[in-house]
């Protein structure tokens, strides 16, 4: 099944949402609301290299926690992101089993291209 996770309070994630055409059919999970699932944040990481690259540290709470002083391993990021909403980089989109997470301008030409596929 399609999903994005996003946060329904973020510009940038409903910008990129509209941005991207259709999404109908797609499960559109508020990440405030309900928290990612396990077995789709380690499809994620195991996708895009590490669940590094599946944290935020753009997160107001990354500095807030001193995790930007500590040396995280990817046992904490995953557990970060399990743990607290904040620390998902957003949106996430998992497309025909793929992921793409962030909202470069790049990721979202991909995004476009794999709907459109």
């Amino acid at each position: 099944m399609n999903k994005i996770y996003h946060l329904s309070t973020c510009s940038t994630c409903q910008r990129i949402i509209g941005e991207v055409g259709d999404v109908l059919g797609f499960e559109l999970i508020d990440i405030k609301e309900q928290s990612i699932a396990a077995a789709d944040l380690d499809m994620a990481a195991e996708q895009l290299g590490s669940y590094e690259s599946v944290f935020s540290k753009r997160a107001m709470k990354y500095r807030s926690m001193g995790l930007n002083e500590m040396d995280l391993t990817e046992d904490d990021y995953r557990r970060y992101i399990l743990e607290e909403y904040t620390f998902l980089k957003r949106p996430l989109f998992i497309i025909d089993g793929r992921a793409y997470a962030g909202n470069s301008k790049k990721l979202v030409a991909s995004i476009k291209e794999a709907l459109s596929a």
